[in-house]
């Protein structure tokens, strides 16, 4: 039987026994693929250094069957599909430790665009939370930013539904196949996401929106983001799990307060008082603290400064910064400075009062 690329990339997501650690080890050690399914035992025992009897239980057949027809379904249906090593793989999700092997896009591509947040909720979703998601897609219109979310009944479902008017580009992340769409009443929102944006999973079609997959579909929510951003949230819920995932992979995480005897504004009190996010109360508040206030990219060659009270290492860090913010990564590779060494001297800088910090991870000469 005659197999693609694709089957073979489908594949490997289906393996038993091999979650994306073990795949990614099983990517790495081949030249291909490919190799995973057409190397005998013993070969690809000593290629990857898996034992014998843990190759067997992958059971590589019945995964390379299943991926065929999968493949067709994609093809019918014109679903792409990005595998971790691809050019376009969403960089973001690159950093991610659990990354998924593969996605499954139907839709335009939002890949160009420089900008991603998320923006999570409650499902039980009350009129103040409505309009704060109002405020806040509006304020994006023009800033060349992409909202991600999970298609739930909700602040999700509002999310989209005010990219789509003020045209937005926005990503729903599904916690399922793509042969279907939960919750059914959601249905026509999707197929209008589809016009300025794209559903994206990493479950293969067949795959049924069971509880377990939900949390697994919140991470992607926010990998794929710069930030994110929870609306409203009980004390419990997907939208907090999202928060806690986002701060886990370094990322910004903001919230809205809300009315203290609201049950759905508890959640979001709670990250405030607890550090786990920073306040905002409008959608400009936002886009300023991510220095997201501009669609443009204006380059601008500080004059050289020297710092006569600070060491050569902390003169090329003030000097890299300049008249304007940074962001801690282009700090680093600006300097040549590893994130380690870079934090000690950040430390000294802004005890010194040389720096301020400012939201978002960025730094500014004081």
């Amino acid at each position: 039987m005659d197999y693609t690329y694709l089957h073979y990339r489908i594949a490997v997501t289906l393996l038993h026994g091999v979650g994306p650690k073990k795949a990614r080890h099983l990517v790495a050690s081949l030249e291909n693929c490919s190799e995973i399914f057409t190397l005998k035992p013993s070969d690809l025992h000593q290629k990857t250094g898996f034992s014998k009897r843990f190759i067997a239980k992958m059971e590589r057949q019945e995964a390379l069957n299943t991926a065929k027809g999968i493949a067709s379904f994609l093809e019918k249906h014109g679903i792409r599909v990005i595998f971790f090593t691809d050019d376009d793989y969403p960089s973001r999700l690159t950093e991610c430790p659990d990354a998924p092997l593969i996605l499954y896009q139907k839709g335009k591509s939002c890949l160009n665009y420089s900008r991603w947040v998320s923006v999570v909720g409650t499902r039980n979703a009350t009129p103040y939370g409505k309009a704060i998601c109002r405020d806040l897609i509006a304020s994006f219109q023009g800033k060349n930013i992409v909202v991600v979310s999970g298609l739930a009944l909700g602040i999700d479902s509002y999310v989209h539904h005010y990219c789509l008017e003020f045209d937005v580009p926005t990503i729903a992340v599904l916690g399922h196949g793509l042969d279907r769409i939960y919750p059914y009443k959601n249905r026509e929102l999707a197929k209008n996401i589809l016009n300025n944006g794209s559903l994206i999973t990493e479950f293969p079609p067949n795959t049924l929106p069971d509880r377990e997959n939900f949390p697994k579909r919140n991470r992607i929510v926010a990998g794929l983001c710069d930030a994110t951003i929870v609306v409203e949230s009980n004390v419990k819920g997907g939208s907090l799990i999202t928060a806690d995932i986002a701060n886990g992979y370094n990322r910004d995480v903001f919230a809205y307060p809300g009315n203290v005897f609201q049950t759905s504004s508890k959640g979001c009190n709670d990250l405030i008082r607890s550090d786990k996010a920073h306040l905002i109360t409008s959608g400009k508040e936002f886009l300023d603290l991510m220095n997201w206030n501009s669609n443009k990219v204006t380059e601008v060659t500080p004059p050289p400064k020297t710092y006569h009270d600070l060491s050569p290492v902390q003169q090329q860090i003030a000097q890299a910064i300049g008249s304007e913010s940074i962001h801690i990564d282009d700090l680093a590779e600006k300097t040549h400075l590893n994130l380690s060494a870079l934090n000690i001297e950040l430390f000294d800088l802004l005890m010194s009062g040389t720096l301020n910090e400012l939201p978002g991870k960025r730094f500014s000469l004081a």
